[in-house]
């Protein structure tokens, strides 16, 4: 291997590991905004899931189930979202 391929790979290996260390932060970022973290809603069981609410009721508010914290979280960002963009 000639000292210009070494450098090269070098160079490519570190862009890499860059790109990697971006990508973990963007992430990162995202996880911080979501809504499920930003707007707090309450965490209750209702049956046997988990509800995640922001509002008064189901019927003025924002919720999201699961049947675990992580998928109640889930389906009340996609429910936030949805919501948002109704007119």
């Amino acid at each position: 291997m000639t000292p210009e391929t070494a450098c090269d790979l070098s160079a490519q290996a570190i862009c890499f590991a860059a790109d990697q260390v971006k990508i973990s932060f963007q992430q990162a970022i995202w996880e911080y905004e979501r809504p499920v973290v930003v707007f707090k809603p309450r965490l209750s069981l209702d049956g046997d899931q988990y509800c995640f609410l922001l509002g008064d009721d189901l019927m003025n508010g924002v919720a999201g189930f699961g049947d675990t914290v992580a998928k109640a979280a889930q389906d009340f960002d996609a429910n936030f979202f949805h919501q948002k963009a109704k007119p």
